[in-house]
Parts: structure tokens; sequence; C-alpha cells
């Protein structure tokens, strides 16, 4: 699979919990045709949610060192009011083997068909601040700065790719982040505005994918790379450098679920 999600702060913000921040809002937020007075309030309720959303968001950036711009409020309030669960695009797979033991499901063996996605390598200082800003940049992307100018919609999981040595003793600083293009957006994905952001489109690949949750730091990534591969009949077949972290809540999440995968050589 082509180009590929730290230390948990004291607060946490998860797909989930972003429902909940949306409520405060009446339909004439976002539906006023009535007179200017009711115009200008919806106008104000707006300015209000927005700053209340990213204080929220900045409050958890802090705990993960992580400064969030001023201009991430517009895109944290697309996400958040068009956070519904049931909209939410899984990426689609094919189910080859799942291999349990004493009825608890050791990994899965799935293959991914070719696709095209929205790719951000990142090189912070920590793992954590690389996915949260390189997700941050995903989301400008996917809220309208984009040559659609739309809402693109959320994929789940995002996905980290990331690099380890030979000896799989040690993870490299440099990551990608990737966001799935939705099926509609697969053959004309929209341009996106930032320049670091490239479609990249990955061939068809078969991994081999372990659950697990909790936060995603340097640590916790390659001691689920050693759980996988003490589990694996074949660890040779994967590749021994490269891996996945596929991220189903907000990277800022405490206990977010996350799976690990393995990549089999091509």
């Amino acid at each position: 699979m082509g180009g590929a999600g730290g230390a948990g702060g004291p607060a946490a913000i998860t797909l989930e919990e972003l429902d909940g921040l949306a409520e405060e809002s009446p339909d004439s937020a976002y539906h006023s045709h009535g007179s200017s007075l009711e115009e200008e309030a919806a106008e104000r309720m707006d300015d209000e949610e927005q700053e209340r959303l990213l204080n929220y968001w900045q409050s958890v950036g802090r705990g993960h060192q992580v400064d969030v711009p001023r201009d991430m409020a517009e895109p944290i309030q697309q996400l958040t009011r068009n956070n519904n669960p049931q909209e939410r695009q899984s990426i689609p797979f094919t189910l080859i083997q799942r291999k349990e033991k004493l009825g608890d499901l050791l990994y899965e063996k799935r293959q991914y068909g070719k696709a095209k996605w929205a790719c951000i390598k990142m090189k912070e200082k920590q793992y954590e601040q690389s996915i949260c800003l390189g997700f941050m940049k995903l989301m400008r992307y996917i809220c309208e700065q984009n040559s659609s100018g739309l809402y693109l919609g959320i994929t789940v999981p995002i996905v980290t790719i990331v690099h380890t040595d030979e000896a799989q003793s040690a993870m490299r600083q440099a990551v990608t982040v990737a966001y799935y293009l939705p099926e509609v957006l697969q053959d004309e994905p929209p341009h996106p505005f930032d320049s670091d952001i490239i479609i990249e489109e990955w061939p068809a690949t078969i991994v081999y994918s372990r659950s697990f949750r909790g936060i995603t730091n340097e640590d916790s990534i390659m001691r689920e790379i050693s759980l996988l591969a003490a589990v694996l009949e074949s660890p040779e077949l994967c590749l021994r450098d490269t891996f996945i972290i596929a991220g189903y809540t907000n990277p800022a999440a405490a206990n977010r679920h996350n799976e690990i995968w393995f990549l089999q050589r091509p």
C-alpha cells in the first residue's frame, strides 16, 4: 500500500463526542428566512458555536503539545455539524480469514482494492503531533477547501503509514496520514488547495489486521507490532519496516479504537 495514527493529554475528543457538541443550535441557526433580527441572531449563534468548538479543540490540542490555529474554526464546525455516525463511509474490503484462539480474535486477513487517497507527509518531533497536525490539514480539505467547494464526507478509518528499522526496534519520525476518498469521488477526486496534500492511487493490498484500544504513540505502536508478529503464522510474508495504524476515532481521543495493519509483500 502506498504513502500512510501519541501520548494522550487530560482532555479527549472523539467523533462520537462531536455529536453532542453540535446540539445547542436550534433550526433557526441553520434555516433562518425571517427578519433581519432573526438573521442577526442566527449569525451570532453561529459565531458563538464556532468560538466554543474552537476553544474546546484548542484545549485538547494543548494536552498534546499541538496548537490549533484560529483558521480551523470553520472546518471544526463543519465536521461537528456533519458528524452523523450513519453517514460515515467505511473503507470497503474483502475478508479472507479470521484467526481466533479460545474465542478471542487474534487477527483478520483482508484484501483492500486499488483506491485513491489524500495523503499528507508529516515529520514532527512526536508522533502524536504529526497525526494531529496531519489530521487538521486533511480536515480543511474535507471541509470545502478543495476544488469542488463541497464538504466531502468522513471515511473511516483514517490511516497513518509508519516506518521502523529492519529489526523493528525503533520507529522513524516521518509518517504519512491519509484519507480514503469516498466512492463517488474516486474517479475524479477534488484538487486540494493545500499543496502539501497529494492524491495518490494505492494498489490492491492484502493486510493482516489486529484491533487495539487506547493512545497511539511510539511505544504503543512498537508493542502492537510485536504482538501481531507473535500471532502470525508467517510474518516473513509481510513487509518488515512499513506498517499502518488505522484510526476509527479522532486522533486526539485517549481511548481511541485502532488497528495495526501488516502489509503482505507484493
